[in-house]
């Protein structure tokens, strides 16, 4: 957690410092009563879901429970918050600004959404899943809108805004009431910026605290099932920005912590709308489909490529424009620009004269990343080439689960590709993006001439979604027929390679102070909307990412002793971590006094692991005096 590049924004400065909003895994098995097919949904607050993550999950599962979740029926997907730790891939590009793999932080990650899943798979019980959707037309833009345009005025009428408003609840009730849901909407979790040094699940992360925690009364912290969990999962977001200002940490206001919890509560707010519209129950079983495709090396047939003559998608390749990143969200490397690259393009127009394969693929992409090819690619893996396309169905619902940032467009010609043979609403099927590995953008070919950001990060090239079209058509194609799918063979089992080196390897506490001491000490009374400061002679707070617990407990007296009413995965809370010097660590803990916080006498406590002499690790406290808040 601490000193661990953040994944998202590829900033090799924006480095962890702590904790704002801790990341979650929230699973949902839904089981046929009639067949006892089933199928699994995984939705976590992560940057991406990579291959290593995905492979390792199956493996504990089937350790577990046998042939009951495979890679047939489970989807493992990311909210794609930019402000997660890097380090859990076995592709180097997305390791790049961890200095390597990082054990501990794939380890915390796969544990946890194993966990989850446990959870799920022990409260099944009968249930009724309805479906409803709507819209919300205020809680996204369309940061590449240059690009959208170019597609065909069919695609464009069916997005009036340049936006897809449509959100979509899939509720579960017991005995009439709401136990579970999913959202799908479709908006980047880039309302945090690359200037942000905390751990944060972004703005759907809060929407799903918002609704379990504020709403629902959850807390995480508690043994017992949850009563009710909310989970808000990504669909076609890859040129959507909840910056609605079209600048990075602009829009509605100008300070990103307001616009996460904004844009959260606004995803929030439309889905909890959707609970008291008509629904429709979803019935017709359950069932799903994956297939391994080699996307580095796809024939795709002349009727989806638009041209009348079949191509090849290509060795991937970042675009310069890639580089560049997306200046709507945060701007990337100094040198490069969205759209044209006139060095980078003049050296891939040279050579693409002498290479005509490769500009069949690539064109008119100016690359700055050269693919490597064949097996060169598993001698130093950049990045996953061999890569997973699922579809799920619940009912009416499908999921087509697709490894990358679609754009809407993109997204849309996969969602009728789907519907018209399977023979549903496209309103129906929706992509799941950032789901059980990352291959970058998905863009359409007209978009994809464009080389915007979003083309240039099209790294399979020009024929990129109609090679996955294709796949998707294979998978619906078996799934209206009810016949298998051959998967294929999955991509090899990569070692992870060079670890992260461990920043140091003892705690010192601060000199004069002992472990837990309170350095800075709060004042003696607050009113709601002020902050309370404390800091504390603490420790590396690596030696202990206490999954399922806390580094902080804001703690209020009530008649029987103090009750902890805010932890660390509180949107009221943060925790950050400093060193001082070689060994020693300062831990500075604020609390954002809600509004409405009922008065009396409230106190911080830290709670921390110090490795000392010897190498054995030792739980550390301590305690602030009480202070008051008053009305």
């Amino acid at each position: 957690m601490a000193e661990c590049g953040l994944l998202g924004y590829g900033k090799a400065d924006q480095q962890a410092e702590g904790i704002h909003t801790r990341l979650r895994s929230r699973a949902f098995v839904i089981v046929d009563a009639g067949t006892g097919r089933r199928v699994l949904i995984v939705v976590n607050d992560l940057p991406m879901v990579f291959g290593s993550v995905h492979r390792e999950v199956l493996r504990r599962l089937a350790a577990r429970h046998g042939g009951l979740y495979t890679d047939d029926n489970v989807l493992v997907t990311a909210t794609h918050t930019h402000c997660g730790p890097g380090g859990y891939s076995h592709h180097r590009l997305y390791n790049s600004n961890t200095h390597g793999f990082r054990p501990l932080t794939f380890g915390a990650i796969v544990s946890g959404i194993v966990e989850a899943v446990e959870h799920a798979h022990a409260d099944i019980a009968p249930a009724t899943l309805a479906l409803t959707r709507g819209e919300l037309l205020d809680a996204s833009a369309n940061r590449s809108k240059i690009a959208f345009d170019r597609n065909p005025e069919a695609d464009r009428l069916f997005f009036p805004d340049a936006i897809d408003p449509q959100t979509t609840l899939l509720r579960i009730e017991r005995d009439g009431r709401a136990v579970g849901a999913i959202n799908w909407f479709a908006t980047h979790c880039t309302s945090m910026t690359n200037q942000n040094r905390l751990i944060s699940s972004d703005n759907k992360g809060y929407a799903s605290l918002h609704w379990e925690r504020h709403v629902a009364g959850v807390d995480y912290l508690d043994t017992v099932q949850p009563g009710f969990v909310a989970a808000f999962a990504q669909t076609n977001a890859g040129d959507m920005t909840p910056n609605l200002r079209l600048q990075p940490g602009r829009g509605p206001t100008d300070d990103e912590l307001e616009n996460t919890r904004i844009i959260g509560e606004r995803q929030y707010e439309a889905a909890a709308r959707l609970l008291g519209e008509p629904a429709v129950n979803l019935t017709g079983g359950v069932g799903g489909r994956l297939i391994y495709i080699d996307l580095a090396a796809v024939t795709v047939g002349a009727d989806l490529t638009g041209d009348g003559r079949e191509h090849r998608t290509g060795t991937p390749a970042g675009g310069a424009s890639a580089f560049a990143g997306s200046w709507e969200d945060g701007r990337g490397f100094p040198g490069f620009r969205p759209g044209r690259n006139p060095v980078f393009d003049a050296v891939s127009r040279a050579a693409y004269r002498v290479m005509p394969r490769l500009r069949d693929a690539q064109a008119p992409k100016g690359i700055a990343l050269p693919g490597l090819p064949g097996r060169l690619s598993n001698l130093v893996p950049m990045v996953q080439t061999r890569v997973p396309v699922q579809l799920l169905r619940i009912g009416r619902l499908h999921l087509i689960g697709i490894p990358g940032e679609v754009t809407i467009t993109a997204g849309l010609r996969l969602r009728r590709t789907v519907a018209e043979i399977v023979g549903v609403d496209v309103h129906d099927v929706l992509v799941a993006g950032y789901s059980n590995a990352y291959i970058h953008y998905v863009t359409t070919p007209e978009e994809y001439d464009a080389q915007r950001y979003e083309g240039g990060s099209t790294l399979f090239g020009r024929w990129e979604l109609p090679a996955l079209q294709q796949t998707a058509a294979r998978l619906a194609t078996a799934m209206r027929d009810d016949q298998p799918s051959d998967p294929g063979p999955p991509p090899p089992d990569l070692s992870p390679g060079r670890a992260a080196r461990a920043r140091r390897p003892l705690d010192d506490p601060p000199p004069g102070h002992r472990f837990g001491a309170v350095m800075t000490a709060p004042g003696a009374a607050y009113t709601a909307g002020q902050r309370v400061t404390a800091v504390f002679a603490g420790a590396y707070p690596n030696n202990n990412l206490r999954r399922g617990g806390t580094y902080l407990e804001i703690q209020h007296a009530g008649d029987d002793g103090w009750d902890t009413v805010a932890d660390d995965g509180d949107w009221s809370t943060k925790f950050r971590w400093a060193p001082l010097g070689r060994s020693a660590s300062r831990i500075t803990i604020t609390w954002d006094i809600p509004a409405g916080t009922r008065p009396g006498s409230y106190r911080i406590r830290y709670r921390g692991d110090a490795k000392t002499a010897g190498s054995t690790t030792s739980p550390i406290e301590g305690t602030t005096e009480a202070f008051a808040v008053t009305a």
